[in-house]
């Protein structure tokens, strides 16, 4: 078996435990998150969606996509994004998504706000990330190995911390959890999938809901969950944004093949509730909007958080089915439309015309 192969034995060990196979072996796997976002509309008091304004935000949202053709295939054409398609690449992601959380500044001067230079531009936001971890493979630190990231053995903090210096007087938010992150894979890929990346994505079978389950349930840095109304309600951001961009990348090939991405809902952060709010799809209560136009910040698992988050979930797949109810033959999904919004939402911003700022949360799910 060479080093590129997943371990067959340890996949079926893997598959059985999580009813992949065996006696739940007829049973699709499912994340819950659709339905959990549903219960939370449901209850939801602070964020309400606008009928009348989905509906339309639908049919705006077709129209770019199509005159744009935007795809899955417009993933790859981010210039930060891997252009192989190889295990190398599914560890490269991995670690992206890993740490794909809390970005936004508190300095009003852009400037000043946490950034990486690389080869000779200065990116914020979520491309620095990727931009700090190809300035780490460029210089020989071998910062996508998952036995990199193991404490002892692999690399220190001050490498860590290295590889995600600034290029400004701010630091990168979050820098502690984010290592954290890190040698929290490190130790349970080890333990539990031999240090493999690809052995974990082999694991769900072709199953994005399994994938997404898989990561949740070995690693508790991508268990996503609050509590709203007495129970419990699952997000699971970076878990199902992983599989997305597994998708996007290997344009639903190879490592990015799944039979359900159906499964996967948008992806709920502070950028496309954002959005929502400015196409006319939510509403927040006066208290809410005074808090989210006043920059002050919302605690993460407050119910104004979880609000936001759930129901910009179920909007979302709302104006999928709008979509889909209008154009039966369209090969649209929940991923698409998180993706399209999220990279018009940046374009506002590059541009100065956001209508209401995003909401302000500091938090390792998104």
């Amino acid at each position: 078996m060479s080093d590129s192969e997943p371990d067959e034995e340890l996949l079926e060990f893997l598959r059985k435990s999580l009813g992949i196979n065996g006696r739940n072996a007829n049973k699709a796997p499912d994340t819950k998150v659709l339905k959990d976002a549903e219960y939370i509309y449901d209850h939801s008091i602070d964020v309400a969606l606008d009928t009348y304004g989905t509906k339309a935000a639908a049919a705006a949202i077709w129209q770019l996509m199509q005159e744009k053709e935007y795809s899955f295939k417009t993933w790859s054409e981010h210039s930060l994004h891997p252009k192989s398609r190889d295990e190398s690449t599914v560890n490269f992601i991995f670690l992206i998504d890993l740490l794909n959380f809390c970005f936004w500044s508190e300095q009003s001067d852009h400037t000043q706000r946490f950034a990486v230079e690389y080869q000779g531009s200065r990116y914020t936001g979520y491309w620095s990330l990727v931009a700090a971890i190809h300035r780490a493979l460029e210089e020989d630190i071998l910062i996508t190995t998952p036995s990199s990231w193991v404490e002892g053995t692999g690399y220190s903090d001050e490498v860590l911390s290295h590889v995600f210096r600034s290029a400004t007087a701010e630091p990168i938010p979050l820098l502690d959890e984010r290592i954290r992150c890190i040698r929290e894979a490190g130790r349970i890929l080890a333990a539990d999938f031999e240090a493999s990346v690809l052995n974990l994505v082999s694991a769900a079978n072709n199953s994005a809901a399994a994938l997404v389950n898989l990561l949740v349930s070995h690693l508790p840095c991508f268990n996503d969950t609050a509590m709203f109304e007495s129970r419990p309600v699952r997000f699971h951001k970076r878990a199902q944004i992983f599989v997305a961009d597994l998708w996007a990348c290997f344009e639903g090939q190879s490592f990015g093949s799944f039979h359900d991405m159906d499964k996967i809902t948008m992806f709920a952060d502070y950028r496309i509730p954002q959005m929502l709010h400015s196409l006319g799809c939510l509403r927040y209560s006066p208290s809410l909007e005074n808090q989210v136009r006043g920059l002050k910040e919302i605690e993460s698992g407050c119910s104004w958080e979880v609000q936001l988050r759930g129901c910009s979930i179920w909007c979302v797949e709302l104006i999928r089915e709008e979509i889909a109810r209008r154009h039966p033959k369209a090969e649209i999904n929940a991923v698409l439309i998180d993706f399209f919004l999220y990279d018009s939402m940046k374009e506002k911003e590059l541009e100065g015309t956001e209508t209401i700022p995003h909401h302000r949360t500091r938090s390792l799910w998104y």
